[in-house]
């Protein structure tokens, strides 16, 4: 299994941080690896909510449907895909430091298959890395407004 965590502190209240991270919408501009998110059915996000997903990761195309399994607003969002060589569950969490900061955890987890199997360590290394370097990007986004 393929389990990494990832967590930040943003200088910004949970409802404009969870509020944010929260909407697919915004995935490409604080995701280095996501380019394209279409909602496969129709806003707002809820429980059942389907989106459509174009990446790039290790020099490769992955295009993928995530459905949003749990939501909670300003506290927590699952979304999963079953699709692919690689199933992937994508949680974010959100809790007030104080009025004006938030800690947001990133964790993603699944069960490669295949040849994804044998490099699923090496996977970690690189998503732990990405996932690094999407939260600092949010940050930055946040903290700017």
């Amino acid at each position: 299994m393929v389990n990494v965590l990832t967590e930040i502190s943003i200088n910004r209240p949970i409802d404009i941080v969870a509020g944010y991270a929260a909407n697919p919408d915004n995935a490409p501009e604080w995701y280095i690896n996501i380019k394209s998110v279409k909602w496969k059915t129709p806003k707002p996000q809820q429980i059942g909510s389907q989106i459509d997903f174009i990446a790039h990761f290790l020099g490769k195309k992955l295009s993928y449907t995530y459905e949003i399994k749990e939501y909670i607003p300003n506290e927590k969002l699952i979304m999963r895909t079953s699709e692919g060589p690689f199933p992937m569950e994508t949680t974010y969490t959100w809790h007030s430091v104080n009025k004006d900061t938030t800690h947001m955890t990133l964790r993603n987890a699944g069960y490669p298959s295949g040849f994804s199997k044998i490099v699923a360590p090496f996977m970690s290394n690189m998503m732990r890395r990405a996932n690094n370097k999407d939260l600092r990007t949010i940050k930055s986004i946040l903290e700017k407004e």
